[in-house]
């Protein structure tokens, strides 16, 4: 996994059991009888890892994403260069761990994504590109690759996201309380799961810009990729008008299934917010976009999710995803919860460490499509049906 905040690569190595015992065994470690079964039933994680990017490629990267004009070139080559990083970073985790992958799913790098139709050439179009090159993948690890997990859920009229919830409903569903499954990545998202619920139950959205504002603001005006603990915010106070006029912008009122990018909060949006801090202190500044992160959620919470149907059982949030190495931030969204009478927890708590989340993710979801199993959820996504999500390369 490699996420909107481009700041490297995730690698989680899973084990995956399917229901059913005996008969004889695939590629990817999977028995007949098991395939004949509904799906899998558990998921271990046996390791994980992270690889930063170099510097000149991050930038490389952020260039390229929602870029007004770019070289065809430049692309093409990105492509393929990424594909190299991607096996890199699985080999020297197989390495690591001494233990050999069957089968890789790979999210790839988001460059564009734009979930509502908007016409183009005389069509109504919503298109997505996640960059990174399966083929290359599988030739230097030497076993099926997974990719483009998003477009099949697009061409069912679906937005291409939020895909988590197939894992957050295996991994995270209660029969006696409910659980709001929250990711702060570059873009926060949540996926609410009532108690005792079905998959067709579930409401997942994009609440608004996780980590990537945050970092915006911090390196503009302090040089720094990130507020490392949320140090800078601690020592600075968000400004209360701002927050409310910003709050008050279409993306955070439009009700679900929604999902957000660097179109909706990239550098333009950082350049206006920042206009609106004027000559405010940087530490404010950075106190301001680390709060909007937390309210944004927390109104999404109240607005969307506990007004809706079973919304009295939601007891907890379960935390991940680099957010949640933020103190200010975490401190922020528990004053939030608090207010609407719900406990924040973290998934390291529940056995799966935060920064591996995403990336065991899209294993399962590779799994899922190696079996012709569809894995999206029609009802986080906004899809018509449930659809085999990915294209798979061979070495």
């Amino acid at each position: 996994m490699s996420g909107t905040s481009a700041d490297g690569i995730n690698v989680a190595l899973v084990r995956v059991e399917s229901f059913g015992q005996g008969g004889s065994r695939d590629r990817a470690g999977t028995t007949s009888a098991a395939r004949a079964q509904k799906g899998p039933r558990h998921i271990e994680l046996l390791g994980h890892a992270e690889f930063p990017y170099a510097k000149q490629i991050r930038a490389a990267v952020l260039a390229a994403m929602n870029a007004p004009s770019a070289s065809v070139a430049d692309l093409a080559r990105l492509n393929f260069l990424l594909g190299e990083l991607y096996a890199d970073a699985v080999l020297a985790t197989q390495k690591r761990f001494r233990i050999e992958a069957e089968l890789v799913g790979c999210h790839g790098q988001t460059i564009y994504h734009q979930g509502e139709p908007q016409k183009f050439l005389g069509r109504k179009i919503a298109t997505t590109w996640q960059t990174g090159e399966g083929a290359v993948i599988a030739e230097r690890v030497g076993v099926p690759v997974v990719s483009d997990f998003r477009p099949a859920d697009m061409a069912a009229g679906g937005k291409g996201a939020p895909l988590v919830p197939f894992l957050d409903f295996m991994l995270f569903r209660d029969q006696r309380v409910g659980r709001i499954v929250q990711n702060i990545g570059g873009i926060a998202n949540l996926t609410a799961i009532p108690a005792g619920s079905a998959a067709d139950d579930l409401m997942a959205f994009d609440t608004g810009p996780g980590n990537m504002v945050i970092d915006a603001v911090t390196e503009k005006l302090f040089g720094k990729p990130f507020d490392r603990g949320g140090r800078i915010a601690a020592s600075g106070k968000a400004m209360e008008p701002i927050l409310v006029g910003v709050l008050k912008q279409k993306f955070f009122r439009m009700p679900p299934p929604k999902t957000a990018g660097r179109e909706e909060f990239g550098g333009a949006f950082v350049q206006r917010l920042l206009n609106s801090c004027g000559r405010c202190r940087r530490q404010d500044a950075v106190a301001t976009a680390t709060a909007l992160t937390a309210r944004s959620i927390g109104e999404a919470v109240e607005r969307f999710v506990l007004s809706a149907r079973r919304a009295s059982k939601y007891g907890e949030m379960i935390l991940s995803g680099g957010g949640a190495q933020n103190a200010t931030l975490v401190a922020m969204l528990r004053r939030e919860l608090g207010r609407l009478g719900v406990r924040l927890r973290f998934s390291n708590e529940l056995g799966l460490p935060s920064a591996a989340k995403e990336a065991a993710a899209f294993a399962l979801l590779a799994y899922e499509t190696w079996h012709r199993r569809p894995s999206n959820i029609p009802s986080a996504t906004g899809a018509a049906k449930a659809a085999v999500l990915g294209k798979i390369s061979y070495p």
